[in-house]
């Protein structure tokens, strides 16, 4: 059973930083990508970044330049850095793994990031 633990999620001000961490219960290399989504109610889950096996990298426009992801092969753990963080990225922020298979996507529980004054 693979699980994806999340963490960092809180309440910051614009302007401000947030680290948001995804613990994987196995080696991310079993995975062909891991990524962060992101959700606010009423609207439909998007991708804000994702990173291959192979470490190729892509992110939503509205976040390039701000956020970065990264990973820690011996913790299994991938990372989203999110710099000048504005209020429309306030979201609850899904940690994802894609497995060898189409059928083999999971998802963290999620963790709520409010930016806000």
């Amino acid at each position: 059973q693979v699980q994806l633990v999340e963490s960092g999620g809180g309440l910051v001000q614009p302007g401000g930083s947030l680290r948001l961490s995804c613990a994987a219960s196995l080696s991310i290399f079993s995975f062909n990508a891991m990524g962060w989504y992101r959700q606010t109610p009423g609207k439909a889950r998007e991708l804000v970044t994702r990173v291959t096996k192979g470490g190729s990298t892509n992110y939503a426009d509205s976040v390039k330049g701000r956020f970065t992801i990264s990973r820690d092969n011996a913790k299994n753990t991938v990372y989203l850095q999110m710099n000048s963080l504005e209020p429309e990225d306030t979201a609850v922020y899904y940690c994802n793994a894609e497995g060898k298979r189409p059928i083999d996507v999971f998802w963290g529980q999620g963790t709520q990031v409010t930016v806000s004054s």
